[in-house]
């Protein structure tokens, strides 16, 4: 199973324009958001906002996402695919991760405790530990690259979405 996870892309086009071509060259099986997919804080344009969605809803039959605290009801209802909880359960291959936009982690700590999850928020990627995050697609910050992670017959790698190179890899056996 190969599976793209990502977080954080605030609606900026040319960064969605790169996952676009990450996923028109791997072909994945399912897309996992963890929120923060359309508003962005610093300005709002329309134009770009419907761009983005267009780019989303490519593959909304294999996308869900989680909510982030930066999305907005009246955005997210132009998705075609789910946006409707804070925290999920998935499995790859085995291997089950919470999944989460990380701004409510102390609601759900003990919850998670040192199962493994994904989650996105602080835009500052990290394979290490428990807490997977993919970084941010739109608004990275600390790292100055925009990442996403692609989980693959075990392995997680992070990409950075504008070179598509490997930064991190990490395997799960």
């Amino acid at each position: 199973m190969k599976v793209l996870i990502a977080s954080d892309i605030h609606g900026i086009v040319k960064k969605a324009e790169k996952l676009d071509e990450l996923c028109e060259k791997e072909h994945f099986d399912k897309i996992i958001f963890l929120g923060d997919l359309l508003h962005n804080y610093y300005y709002y344009n329309s134009k770009e906002e419907y761009e983005v969605v267009n780019i989303l809803n490519k593959r909304a039959k294999i996308t869900m996402s989680v909510i982030g605290n930066c999305d907005r009801d009246y955005e997210i209802e132009k998705l075609n695919f789910p946006v409707l909880y804070e925290i999920d359960k998935i499995d790859l291959d085995g291997h089950e991760f919470y999944i989460l936009h990380g701004h409510l982690y102390n609601k759900y700590a003990s919850l998670i405790g040192n199962n493994l999850a994904f989650i996105g928020h602080s835009h500052i990627y990290n394979l290490k530990g428990n807490l997977i995050n993919p970084g941010s697609v739109g608004l990275p910050r600390v790292n100055k690259e925009s990442t996403c992670i692609i989980y693959n017959n075990h392995v997680l790698s992070l990409i950075d979405i504008d070179t598509q190179e490997i930064l991190e890899k990490r395997s799960l056996k």
